[in-house]
């Protein structure tokens, strides 16, 4: 009865063995076939087929598995989250070679624009610029698509704007470089990448920092692809409000001058540390670009800026600065600088300005070894003249 009734147990066992065995194997394979779905709606085919043909140079885009991302996110744990915004939420990741990294997990994507989207992986896989965060791979074994970019470890520009425990970091000097550095990615990709990109969404929070307070422009996700004949797309309008060109959004014709527009508020939001839309204020000053376009017409820049930088700042500098924001802030787009002409300016009074802070670090040794007559000056300095020329040509038809 006994070896019976040890029999009659051990046959239920491997019975319950058997079947947990098979209904895992199920499972798994009904995963498989889900990953392998997602992989070839999402495109992975012919991402493939494009990573073969193209260069050895591309290739570095890995294509992820779902369960690499899994690992290094911790099954995507909300301790991990970076932020969220209106295309997806952002994670940290350490990948299984110990590299760091930011996971961006979309809300939702246009499978009619598949194709699209793998182009723009295969055109920012290639985008080798300072200021531009780097792109690494993607997961196309999701419902939507995963992007892995490299990761920048001291926030964003608008926390360190905006946020009071960041209040003190960023000197004047600094507004002027991340300023100049993030001119010059959005310069890259608008006519020296292989193909024109325009951002469609540049705002304080998109650029990030480095721990040297290097900026990195960051979230493609809005971006669009132009043809190399291509001045204008007819599209959807999206972006940022408070950000987004006004132009654009009343002829949904997208140009590289509404990436200029959307820049000239950040500058704003450098030179004044305000919000770029505050519902508190009075209606006159509600929506910042507008608020600071009218306050220079009525010659009241002052009572507009950060403390910091009034007391930091250069006040020809300043002016320089804050006449650009007002070029870039045009209402019509043809009016307003190119990314190039924003640079050259910005690059020019970077210089000037490092120049000033390094003879007032020790005025007398700076005089002893340039001799006082080497002092520069709007008429002996070229970074001057440059700076002067630029502004000359983007007054021109005003």
């Amino acid at each position: 009865m006994c070896l019976y009734f040890v029999g009659t147990s051990f046959g239920v066992l491997l019975l319950l063995v058997g079947c947990s065995l098979l209904f895992w194997a199920l499972q798994k394979r009904k995963l498989m076939k889900l990953r392998e779905k997602f992989f070839q709606q999402n495109g992975g085919m012919f991402l493939r087929q494009q990573l073969s043909s193209r260069d050895h140079s591309v290739e570095a885009v890995k294509i992820f598995t779902s369960e690499e991302l899994k690992r290094a996110t911790d099954n995507y744990n909300e301790h991990r989250i970076l932020g969220r915004g209106g295309y997806g939420t952002v994670y940290k990741g350490t990948l299984s070679d110990n590299r760091v990294v930011a996971i961006k997990k979309s809300k939702v994507i246009d499978k009619a624009q598949i194709e699209q989207f793998i182009n723009e992986v295969l055109i920012l896989s290639q985008v080798n610029h300072r200021n531009v965060v780097k792109l690494l791979g993607c997961c196309l074994e999701t419902e939507v698509p995963l992007l892995v970019y490299e990761y920048i470890t001291n926030g964003t520009l608008h926390q360190h704007i905006h946020n009071p425990k960041h209040k003190n970091s960023l000197s004047w000097s600094k507004r002027l470089r991340i300023a100049s550095e993030t001119a010059g990615a959005l310069a890259y990709l608008h006519s020296a990448a292989s193909q024109p990109i325009i951002h469609r969404d540049v705002k304080s929070t998109n650029i990030l920092l480095d721990d040297n307070y290097i900026a990195k422009v960051s979230d493609f996700g809005a971006s669009r692809l132009f043809a190399l004949d291509q001045t204008q797309l007819s599209t959807l309008v999206q972006g940022t409000m408070g950000y987004l060109d006004p132009e654009y959004m009343h002829t949904s014709l997208l140009t590289d001058k509404s990436d200029v527009y959307s820049f000239g508020v950040v500058l704003v939001e450098l030179l004044t540390a305000r919000k770029v839309l505050s519902f508190e204020e009075p209606e006159k000053q509600r929506n910042l670009a507008m608020y600071f376009v009218s306050s220079m017409k009525e010659n009241r820049l002052i009572e507009l800026l950060d403390q910091r930088v009034v007391e930091e700042g250069d006040i020809g500098e300043i002016h320089e600065v804050a006449n650009l924001a007002r070029q870039c802030l045009r209402l019509h787009g043809e009016e307003r600088p190119t990314m190039k002409e924003v640079v050259m300016e910005l690059e020019g009074l970077f210089r000037v300005s490092q120049k000033h802070a390094w003879m007032e670090q020790d005025p007398e040794e700076t005089l002893h070894l340039l001799g006082e007559e080497s002092l520069p000056t709007r008429e002996t300095d070229p970074s001057y003249a440059s700076v002067n020329q630029v502004s000359m040509s983007l007054d021109v038809g005003r």
